[in-house]
């Protein structure tokens, strides 16, 4: 989907960048109006955030609206829910981001999600970004409780993964 994105777009970065902020913030199309879920978004705030005059916004709702692989998508699209990441560290858990080469290697989040399981650490949450909605996907998993820096080793060798973070 990214791909058809970038491609739909190739010639106005701009409007490249609105659909980016959509994406990334789960954000929907409904009648020519953003929303997130219920919540209607004001274009201005949108311009925002994505650098972009308003008029952009606009005609990048109009452009989505028009094209019949990316309407149904930005249509349907929500937001995933409440995200623990940002405030993990307010709450005394653990986070581990991992970065995969590609995203599409099965067994990643399985895998890393066994070594923290043999550490005895629950699991919070996951949250996956999708490789064909998000141009730099991750793994990051919440724990119950600080994820032990000895683990990076054992992360950085399960197949696919190539950068690991904890925090």
């Amino acid at each position: 989907m990214w791909r058809k994105a970038s491609e739909y777009f190739q010639d106005h970065p701009e409007r490249l960048s609105v659909a980016k902020v959509l994406v990334e913030n789960g954000l929907h199309i409904k009648n020519g109006r953003v929303y997130s879920n219920e919540i209607e978004i004001p274009v201005v705030k949108i311009a925002r955030v994505a650098r972009v005059d308003r008029r952009t916004v606009v005609e990048t709702i109009r452009m989505i609206q028009k094209d019949d692989e990316l309407r149904p998508i930005f249509t349907h699209m929500r937001s995933a829910g409440l995200s623990l990441k940002e405030i993990a560290r307010l709450l005394n858990l653990g986070v581990v981001e991992i970065t995969p080469d590609d995203p599409k290697i099965v067994g990643i989040l399985a895998k890393s999600a066994t070594i923290i399981a043999e550490e005895g650490i629950s699991i919070r949450q996951a949250l996956v970004d999708d490789p064909e909605l998000s141009p730099e996907p991750k793994l990051t998993l919440i724990a119950e409780r600080k994820i032990p820096g000895e683990l990076i080793p054992k992360f950085l060798k399960v197949k696919g993964v190539s950068k690991v973070s904890i925090y």
